[in-house]
């Protein structure tokens, strides 16, 4: 069954452009070309990755993103302008996978698709637990246990504290949870891995927050 994908942008030949490339590639794509449209769209159909532009007339693309992430995990990469930096920065805090920035090229957002789809749907063995300290990481489930209470997080958010783990006791560099976490040659600033760090503690219960530590100038570490 193919991957289906809603792209909600307003600028009808983007759209038109990029929903035939995405069709060329075997993706079942949808298009909604206003805010509120696309809200209703991914609140009331099940999609493998969300595509929204920023900039949208009704609601735009980061609220949509917001109130998503109040029910749903489903991937989202925004389509933001080269100048918004704030937007891209508002987007990750509201819950975005990742961004491209426009004008992009095709075989990058194509690319971005992929890698997102790809952890998504992990493969590793079956029964595959990590554990620290009261955490544990079910790889087979996708699903992360704290004091034996599931933690809501974002695929990003979940890749980010598996990685961690899995290197705990050694320092994560920014660079490296870059290129481990979003999976390719990017050219996102690394100030987005401190803003989904951000996002780990305030998720992590209690003093927990605490286990992810910072090693100024470098990056992350969890240390036993």
């Amino acid at each position: 069954m193919p991957k289906k994908i809603l792209l909600v942008e307003d600028e009808k030949h983007i759209a038109r452009f990029v929903e035939l490339e995405l069709q060329h590639e075997g993706y079942s794509v949808a298009v909604a070309f206003e805010g509120r449209e696309g809200l209703t769209l991914a609140s009331s159909q099940d999609f493998d990755v969300l595509l929204l532009d920023v900039m949208l007339p009704g609601i735009n693309g980061i609220e949509i993103c917001r109130r998503v992430r109040a029910h749903s995990n489903v991937p989202i990469i925004l389509l933001t302008a080269r100048d918004a930096v704030m937007d891209r920065v508002a987007g990750l805090d509201a819950g975005a996978d990742d961004y491209i920035v426009k004008p992009f090229a095709i075989e990058e957002l194509l690319a971005r698709i992929r890698t997102i789809l790809r952890r998504v749907t992990p493969e590793e063995k079956k029964g595959v637990t990590l554990e620290f300290r009261d955490i544990a990481i079910d790889i087979a489930a996708y699903e992360v246990y704290v004091q034996g209470k599931k933690l809501d997080l974002t695929k990003t958010e979940y890749d980010l504290l598996k990685l961690l783990v899995e290197h705990k006791n050694k320092v994560c560099t920014r660079e490296l949870i870059l290129t481990s976490v979003w999976g390719y040659d990017t050219d996102i600033e690394t100030n987005v891995v401190d803003v989904y760090i951000r996002h780990l503690r305030t998720k992590l219960p209690g003093d927990m927050n605490a286990f992810i530590e910072t090693v100024r100038g470098v990056g992350y570490v969890m240390r036993e």
